[in-house]
C-alpha cells in the first residue's frame, strides 16, 4: 500500500476555500479549483473525497463513487462513508447506502446529515418507525437544517393538490382529463430505475408517459399517462404548510410542462412560469 499523501497547511486552506465556494453556490469555480489540485495529486484521498462532494452537487453519483475509490484513508472517514452512502442512495442502492451511512454514524454519532440520510433510506425500505427515529436524531442535532417532516393528513394534502390544479390556467386544466394527477407516498424502484442513470429517490413529482406533441404510437402497449406527486418527499422538503402549498403548486406546474413538452422559454406562453 502506497504511503498516505498528507495535505499541507496551504493545501487545507485551499480545500477550505473550495468548501466556501460550494456554500456560496459557486459550483463551477469550486470544480475548477479542485481540478487544479487534482492535476498535481490525483490519488490524494482527501482531494478525492472533495471530488466526490462536488460530483454529488453536480448530480453525478456514479462519478462520485468512482472518485471515492482509493479514498478510504481520508482524514475524515465519517465523511467518506457518508458520501459513498449518498451516492448509493441516489443510484437506488438502498442496502449498500444504509450500511455505509451507519458506518459514518458509528464514527460520528452527532452527524446530522447522516441521520437525515438514514431516515430517507429507511423511508424507501418501508421502515417508517426507523425513518421517524432517524429524523428526530437529525432534528435534535441541527433543528434549523433538519426540521421534522410535516404531518399532514391525506385529505388535507389532497386538498392542497386540488387547489393547485384549480389555479392552473384554463388551457392547462383541460389537459388534466387526459393526464390524471396521482398522489402516492414515494416513487417506486421501478419508476426510479426506468431511466439510466436512475432518478433521485428524493423526487417530488414525475410525469410518466408521452407529452401531447408525441405520437401515441410511441407509447408502450397498455401504458397510461399520469402525473405523480410523492407525498412523503414533499412533506420532508417543506417546513410549514405555506411552503408545502407553494411546493405542490410548483411541482404540478413543472410536471405539466413535461406533459406539454415545453422548454423554459415556452413556459410563460402557457401560464406556467
Amino acid at each position: 500500500m502506497a504511503p498516505y499523501e498528507a495535505l499541507s497547511e496551504t493545501d487545507w486552506e485551499q480545500v477550505e476555500r473550495i468548501h466556501e465556494l460550494l456554500d456560496e453556490g459557486e459550483l463551477e469555480q469550486a470544480r475548477t479549483a479542485l481540478d487544479a489540485m487534482l492535476r498535481r495529486r490525483p490519488q490524494q484521498p482527501d482531494l478525492r473525497v472533495l471530488d466526490a462532494t462536488i460530483c454529488l452537487e453536480e448530480g453525478e453519483p456514479s462519478l462520485a463513487l468512482d472518485a471515492l475509490k482509493g479514498a478510504e484513508r481520508s482524514a475524515d472517514p465519517a465523511t467518506f462513508f457518508y458520501l459513498r452512502s449518498a451516492a448509493q442512495f441516489d443510484l437506488v442502492q438502498f442496502d449498500d447506502a444504509r450500511t455505509d451511512v451507519e458506518r459514518a454514524l458509528a464514527i460520528r454519532p452527532d452527524y446530522a446529515h447522516g441521520w437525515d440520510l438514514l431516515s430517507r433510506i429507511h423511508e424507501h425500505q418501508g421502515d417508517a418507525p426507523a425513518a421517524t427515529t432517524a429524523a428526530v436524531h437529525a432534528h435534535e442535532i441541527d433543528p434549523e437544517a433538519f426540521p421534522l417532516p410535516l404531518e399532514v393528513t391525506d385529505d388535507a394534502f389532497d386538498a392542497l393538490v386540488q387547489r393547485a390544479l384549480r389555479e392552473l390556467p384554463p388551457p392547462i386544466r383541460k389537459k388534466l382529463a387526459e393526464y390524471p394527477v396521482l398522489v402516492q407516498p414515494l416513487p417506486t424502484r421501478k419508476m426510479l430505475t426506468a431511466e439510466s442513470p436512475p432518478l433521485t429517490p428524493d423526487l417530488l413529482g414525475l410525469f410518466v408517459g408521452r407529452h401531447v406533441f408525441t405520437s401515441a404510437q410511441m407509447l408502450p402497449s397498455g401504458s397510461q399517462d399520469a402525473i405523480y406527486l410523492f407525498r412523503r418527499n414533499l412533506l420532508r422538503a417543506c417546513s410549514d404548510l405555506e411552503e408545502l402549498e407553494k411546493e405542490v403548486t410548483i411541482t404540478v406546474r413543472h410536471e405539466m410542462s413535461h406533459v406539454l413538452g415545453l422548454d423554459e422559454d415556452e413556459l410563460d406562453d402557457w401560464g406556467l412560469a
